[in-house]
């Protein structure tokens, strides 16, 4: 029996439920040397400014246990050369969904981002708001920790035209709150999560490994706590589609978000170890369902709450 793979996301819908996660598949077609970027639910980009952005000094990543740290520090083209250089190599590969990842120090700089993506092409299908940015208009902490905030930046890339995804910080106490007030400013899903504040410091020299001192943890050191948000956010907010993300590498670690209430899955980290692994995990995904003669993947969003 083969299971009906579709998800939907709000207003869009997706063949299948697997997307790269932002940051870890470049800007355009870095990974397609090892994967058809097509057959992904939808190709993430790498988080862009509206103006070019150098990044953090380096080194900017350094292993750890059970994943990564990483202090990149978001570089990348700006928008408009990312329109102009990456889109089109995105579509002559046959990439006809692409989500852009935004971000800003200020609504201003999420606004002046998503009025650049007005007039793209309709393969860009949706707009994923980086919120874990340090907030320059009201304070030093993250967008992602103040649902006022936050949600006014979800107001302000309605510009886009585009359905918005918010995509949330797990270093607050207030992710069920933020959750609710960027569905209710807008937000048509939710990704979660992103990294994990982090550092580690090299020993012998004495000062951290980074060029940047601190930075965010990701690979399956964090699996638990994307499980545990994912849970909690969809408990309190049944009705919001849910993008999960963290430490994802397995098909059971993509089911187990599913269960816990996500509808999709986005795969980062392991991409580094096995750039073919978000194709690996949505070909297990496949076989898991249809090995339990489930008719739609869908039907597990949420099976762990018991409802």
């Amino acid at each position: 029996m083969s299971t009906d793979l579709t998800v939907r996301l709000g207003s869009l819908t997706l063949p299948n439920p697997v997307m790269n996660a932002s940051g870890t598949a470049g800007h355009g077609t870095e990974l397609g040397a090892y994967l058809d970027l097509s057959a992904l639910g939808a190709f993430v980009v790498k988080s862009l400014s509206a103006e070019p952005w150098p990044g953090n000094p380096a080194p900017r990543v350094h292993e750890t246990p059970a994943g990564m740290i990483n202090s990149v520090g978001l570089q990348g083209p700006g928008v408009a050369a990312w329109l102009r250089d990456d889109l089109p190599a995105l579509r002559r590969a046959g990439v006809r969904r692409v989500v852009v990842s935004i971000w800003g120090r200020s609504v201003a700089d999420y606004a002046a981002a998503a009025r650049l993506l007005a007039d793209a092409p309709e393969e860009v299908v949706a707009v994923e708001v980086n919120l874990s940015c340090p907030n320059l208009d009201g304070g030093r902490h993250l967008f992602a920790h103040d649902p006022a905030l936050a949600a006014e930046v979800i107001e302000a890339v309605a510009v886009a035209g585009r359905p918005r995804w918010a995509k949330l910080s797990p270093n607050t106490d207030r992710l069920v709150e933020v959750a609710g007030a960027v569905a209710a400013a807008g937000a048509e899903a939710v990704t979660l999560v992103n990294t994990l504040l982090g550092m580690s410091i090299d020993v012998e020299r004495r000062a951290p490994r980074l060029g940047g001192g601190g930075g965010g943890l990701s690979g399956p050191a964090m699996h638990p706590v994307a499980v545990r948000a994912v849970y909690d956010c969809h408990a309190a907010h049944p009705a919001l589609p849910i993008i999960g993300v963290g430490g994802v590498g397995t098909a059971t670690d993509a089911i187990e978000l599913l269960l816990a209430g996500a509808a999709a899955v986005q795969v980062g980290t392991a991409t580094f170890a096995d750039p073919r692994a978000p194709l690996r995990v949505l070909e297990g995904m496949a076989r898991w369902c249809s090995e339990r003669h489930l008719r739609t993947i869908s039907e597990l969003t949420g099976a762990a709450h018991g409802r």
